[in-house]
């Protein structure tokens, strides 16, 4: 795989703002698109910072985040958050409508200048694939479930085409139901990128993890270790 095709961390490391304690430290990690990576260990291990610091929310002590070659810094930065897209657990959702926080993202400049547009039959889609219809576009965001929420943000990443989604127990909240729909419609998206899409998911259920991953990382104290045999 050409270093262009991935997302790389090079001894990457994030201390608390507090206490100073290292939260992750020496991390190296490479994430070539088409990879489908599951990211698992126990709570505190440093999962949900690895995710945030891949996609560049939080500043680095130490390393670099790699894309396409070359390290992300200054004016590249927006663009990289375009192609590398983090779902929380639970999703930050704007005042107003579903429809109006799907729309909210094409009012970004990144997206105003590759002339991206709310696409409302592919939503209806995407709607389609999580059990809802176009009335879920009308409910407010105060009305909505933390189940709901997710479906929202999902659908909010997937209409903008990233090359890679991290998603840090973005299906938690979701029933039985809609979190089998969910891992259905990511895995047809990773297949309809034909080898130009990542997928990076954190998740407590190692079931899931083995139904949408090909591949494991472990984290423990902040650092990447060996995979225990299976």
């Amino acid at each position: 795989m050409p270093e262009t095709l991935q997302l790389q961390a090079q001894g990457i490391g994030r201390r608390d703002p507090r206490s100073g304690t290292w939260l992750l430290r020496g991390v190296d990690l490479t994430i070539p698109l088409g990879d489908r990576m599951a990211v698992v260990g126990s709570s505190g291990a440093g999962k949900t910072v690895l995710l945030r610091a891949l996609a560049m929310l939080d500043p680095l002590e130490e390393g670099a985040i790699v894309w396409q070659g070359k390290p992300v810094q200054g004016d590249r930065v927006p663009a990289f958050r375009k192609q590398v897209v983090y779902l929380h657990q639970r999703p930050a959702l704007f005042d107003g409508s579903v429809e109006a926080n799907l729309r909210q993202p094409y009012a970004l400049k990144v997206h105003r200048d590759a002339r991206a547009h709310y696409d409302g039959e592919r939503v209806a889609g995407l709607l389609t694939a999580l059990g809802r219809d176009r009335s879920f576009l009308e409910k407010g965001h105060h009305d909505l479930s933390g189940g709901e929420g997710q479906v929202v943000a999902l659908i909010r990443a997937l209409q903008l085409d990233p090359a890679i989604l991290l998603l840090d127990e973005a299906t938690a909240s979701l029933d039985r139901t809609t979190s089998r729909m969910a891992e259905a419609l990511l895995e047809r998206w990773h297949a309809e990128g034909a080898g130009g899409r990542a997928l990076v998911w954190v998740t407590h259920d190692p079931d899931q993890a083995s139904r949408v991953a090909e591949r494991t990382v472990v984290i423990q104290a902040g650092q990447v270790v060996p995979e225990p045999p299976r």
